[in-house]
């Protein structure tokens, strides 16, 4: 087996000394106010190890917030609380960026400025649920209702919002943001002809559905820097209702589109099995992963149930540059080192996932720990 995974390689500004990425992984954890808790900086600072840390996906607004308990970067409380979680990250010797959320329609009247119903590209069901407070002050899941459909105003705010958040992001010390364009959020929703079925600028031919998507990283490329800018796509993904007629078409235009931005690094969210070897991809994702490997030139961080043999096949067949792990790295704060000694990896609590306290967030032991006590 090759040690790809362990080379240094730099994305955009930053210049990593591996290539494993903790993906973006909501944790539903913030405290009052939707500020980063001190739990927080414990759990990010006991993964420092990585390449790079991907933050939890983080409303640019109260009107993104979709599940209870997540944090936030529009409020002064915020930024401050996100302040310390990255000195303590740099002090760990990490490198940290923010993604930066908003969720669109997957959210919740309860959320909401004055109640209103959710915002979307175009106002129709919803097939998903909302994380949301319950009585007994645990989480629990709630029914999406039918969003309001965005006006051109509304889009014009949304944008601004992405660009403060942005700078609020910067401000706060992160080394770097990541739109979050993929998993069926609002910028997801707009890309995708299952949930945008507006007859404006935005909406009808794949160009119009992918204008939003690059009007929020031009704002934020001029900023912050397109050098600190990432961008998350998932191009086959089907969460809460995407379903894009012609996935070719539209991925292969927003790579070229991509291409001249400089930006930092695109994050490609494949389909996946867990654990699944490089063989399993669908064949038609596949070829359409290649094709935006072929027409993006800058950095590919690509995510989806990998181990470590087929992060290494991916780096060695050249699809992508660097590679993210999202559950393994939730039961696993060292697993840089787990994955270069082939040692086991802890099991993650599925119960522990969303809310709650330091058990299934902090608690998992590291190998060091583990040894001590053996």
């Amino acid at each position: 087996m090759t040690d790809l995974l362990f080379e240094p390689i730099r994305l955009g500004s930053l210049d990593l000394p591996n290539r494993i990425v903790m993906a973006p992984l909501t944790r539903s954890r913030a405290a009052a106010g939707n500020v980063p808790s001190d739990l927080a900086l414990e759990y990010y600072c006991q993964r420092a190890s990585a390449g790079l840390i991907i933050s939890e996906g983080t409303q640019i607004s109260p009107q993104g917030q979709g599940y209870a308990w997540t944090p936030g970067i529009h409020t002064q409380d915020q930024i401050d609380g996100w302040a310390k979680v990255v000195r303590s990250v740099h002090a760990h010797g990490g490198r940290m960026v923010m993604q930066l959320w908003h969720v669109g329609r997957v959210s919740h009247p309860v959320f909401q400025p004055g109640g209103a119903r959710p915002v979307a590209p175009t106002a129709m069901p919803v097939p998903a649920k909302a994380f949301v407070p319950g009585d007994d002050g645990r989480g629990t899941f709630a029914d999406v209702p039918e969003p309001q459909e965005l006006t051109i105003t509304g889009i014009q705010l949304i944008v601004a919002d992405y660009v403060r958040a942005a700078r609020n992001a910067i401000d706060a010390g992160l080394d770097g943001v990541e739109i979050h364009g993929a998993n069926g959020y609002l910028l997801d929703q707009f890309l995708n002809s299952a949930s945008n079925w507006r007859s404006d600028r935005y909406g009808g031919s794949y160009h119009n559905r992918a204008r939003l998507t690059l009007e929020v990283l031009d704002a934020v490329c001029a900023a912050i820097g397109s050098d600190r800018v990432g961008l998350r796509l998932a191009p086959m993904g089907k969460s809460f209702g995407m379903n894009e007629s012609e996935p070719e078409a539209l991925f292969h235009y927003l790579a070229g589109e991509l291409e001249g931005r400089n930006l930092a690094y695109l994050h490609l969210v494949e389909p996946s099995v867990q654990g699944r070897e490089i063989a399993a991809i669908d064949p038609r994702a596949d070829a359409l992963m290649r094709d935006i490997r072929d027409i993006f030139s800058g950095p590919i961080i690509l995510a989806g149930g990998y181990t470590r043999w087929s992060a290494e096949q991916a780096l060695a067949d050249k699809r992508g540059d660097a590679i993210a792990f999202g559950r393994p790295f939730i039961a696993n704060p060292d697993l840089p080192a787990r994955l270069r000694t082939d040692a086991p990896l802890n099991e993650p609590d599925t119960a522990t996932f969303y809310g709650g306290d330091a058990r299934g967030y902090t608690d998992y032991p590291t190998l060091a720990a583990t040894e001590i006590v053996s």
